[in-house]
């Protein structure tokens, strides 16, 4: 029997980049911007004179090392993994600097799921998933699969795709599904 497959994105979804992004902005650039002033917008939406410098923050190759895991995310995707074929799908051609950083963290904090499941890639199209779990509605544009928009500040104006605001309702979402069949 095969089992469905899960794509889980690691940004904004497993790990919680924004707070860190925006600390480090900030006090680099002694500005005072907080995640409410995000809503429906991107970080270089408000301050797009410094969109080049954000971007080098995000290029520094230990920045998503040390990032905060999303709450409940362990135990939901553990629960999940019984159920579903996951993997974990980063655009990571974004920031190339972040590869090592990024498995290292999965390492760290998803020990449990196969390192041969974790997917590095640019254009999550390419994706042979039955769910996309994602931050970024862009990357449903043209995969084939469910795309499933985990809530983030930036996406809050975002219409027209299944949402969910928190690990327990993607838990809710995938497990009362398995237990109907």
């Amino acid at each position: 029997m095969f089992l469905k497959r899960i794509a889980i994105d690691m940004d904004e979804v497993m790990a919680d980049a924004l707070p860190k992004h925006l600390t480090l902005f900030n006090r680099l650039y002694n500005d005072n911007i907080k995640i409410d002033d995000l809503n429906g917008r991107k970080l270089e939406e408000l301050r797009p004179e410094f969109k080049e410098e954000m971007k080098n923050i995000l290029l520094e190759p230990t920045f998503f090392r040390d990032l905060m895991v999303m709450r409940d995310s362990q135990e939901v995707i553990k629960e999940l993994n019984e159920h579903y074929e996951i993997f974990i799908t980063t655009a990571a051609m974004e920031f190339p600097t972040s590869f090592t950083a990024k498995y290292e963290w999965l390492k760290e904090h998803f020990n449990f799921l196969n390192d041969m499941n974790f997917v590095f890639c640019g254009d999550k199209s390419i994706l042979n998933a039955d769910y996309l779990i994602d931050d970024n509605a862009r990357h449903f544009k043209r995969f084939s699969g469910q795309g499933i928009l985990f809530s983030s500040p930036q996406n809050s104006n975002e219409t027209g795709y299944v949402r969910v605001n928190n690990w327990q309702e993607v838990r809710n979402y995938f497990i009362k599904s398995t237990e109907s069949s």
